[in-house]
């Protein structure tokens, strides 16, 4: 296990510094201005060293699990679509829809391999939810909420990556209780090859010297992956885990993503439009320092999956499960709610002030 561990980190590291190199001499950078604080042109090129050193990996390390899950092609081709679509939206920045596009087509990739949403499990009690065609649908916006679950977390260095470690670490948690020793291993080497880009993310490299961003194709491959192993552990004869134990692990990044879409809806936005009033504003707004809201994001993210593999552990009830997780999205939403309106985003508040003010001056012509 040593020897792949060390392949996965210096695979990583050395996609992430030729990588590096290459976007600030191409622009494939992230410029300060607007709602972003930064100082500098910061290349975006965390997702390329993750999907490199999985690739490279799988190419030359075939004791591992890509040689032996029948399921790997189909998804290396589906995060390859993706990585490709978010290196050109990093670069200039695409509208939505040919994003959306490509995101639906990953998902039809793998759906076409035969791995897809096939049931909720027994959500209703003593009687399982199978899904039938409908599942191939529900895969699909799965997909799209799993992308953009992981792509909306990305906001403060370190915290992308810190969630997407604890998660992957649950995984393997859950794949480890199971025997799937190999699934386990891959989930781990996943949290390693993240290990390089948070070094240079948080500064502990060169200070901020080697300072690089995740990008829109780390975040949408990195969601991807997630449900992708969500997928290969709670569907199908080799199944380790319950649909709802899937909703556990995943937790955090998915109800940040519902409460910030509901309120942007209420406000009479698009869902996809953006704002500073996420979790990790919030959270910053709040007093904590950026530091301080990684770790608390991260530990949340480790509390819920933990508390959901649990209650799967012990032999709670696949809906009593998913009441309680319910009963939790509830309080996280009025508690987010709550903390919103104590810490505003002045900026925002000020410019919708400005708007309704000048909305009430324009002469009606009557």
């Amino acid at each position: 296990m040593s020897i792949e561990v060390i392949i996965m980190f210096l695979t990583a590291m050395t996609a992430l510094l030729i990588a590096r190199k290459l976007a600030l001499k191409c622009g494939l950078v992230d410029k300060p201005g607007g709602r972003k604080q930064h100082k500098g042109e910061i290349p975006l090129v965390g997702g390329i060293s993750f999907y490199c050193a999985i690739v490279i990996f799988f190419l030359f390390w075939p004791e591992v699990l890509p040689h032996t899950e029948t399921h790997f092609i189909p998804y290396l081709v589906s995060i390859s679509l993706l990585l490709l679509v978010g290196i050109a939206d990093d670069r200039f920045d695409l509208p939505v829809i040919p994003r959306v596009f490509i995101q639906a087509l990953s998902a039809v990739v793998i759906m076409v391999d035969g791995l897809y949403l096939q049931t909720l499990g027994h959500v209703l009690g003593g009687y399982e939810l199978v899904l039938g065609p409908v599942g191939y649908l529900v895969t699909l916006f799965a997909t799209w909420a799993a992308i953009n679950a992981f792509n909306m977390v990305d906001g403060v260095d370190g915290l992308l990556g810190s969630v997407a470690s604890a998660t992957f670490a649950a995984l393997m948690v859950v794949f480890l209780l199971a025997g799937a020793h190999l699934r386990a291993m891959w989930c781990f080497l996943m949290i390693v090859a993240l290990i390089p880009y948070l070094m240079l993310n948080m500064g502990l490299i060169g200070n901020k010297r080697f300072k690089v961003f995740m990008g829109d194709a780390g975040s949408m491959v990195i969601g991807f992956t997630m449900l992708w192993l969500v997928i290969l552990g709670s569907q199908g004869g080799e199944a380790v885990m319950a649909p709802v134990t899937a909703l556990w692990v995943i937790a955090l990044p998915l109800m940040d993503m519902v409460t910030i879409m509901v309120r942007r809806i209420r406000r009479g936005h698009s869902p996809f439009h953006p704002d500073r009033d996420h979790l990790h504003h919030i959270l910053m707004r709040s007093g904590l320092t950026a530091r301080q809201t990684v770790l608390v994001m991260t530990l949340l993210t480790a509390i819920f999956a933990g508390f959901g593999i649990v209650l799967s552990k012990i032999g709670v009830a696949e809906w009593f499960s998913l009441v309680v997780f319910l009963g939790l999205f509830t309080g996280y939403l009025v508690v987010n709610n709550k903390l919103q309106k104590r810490n505003p985003d002045l900026r925002a508040k000020i410019g919708r002030q400005y708007n309704a003010a000048a909305s009430a001056d324009v002469p009606t012509g009557n």
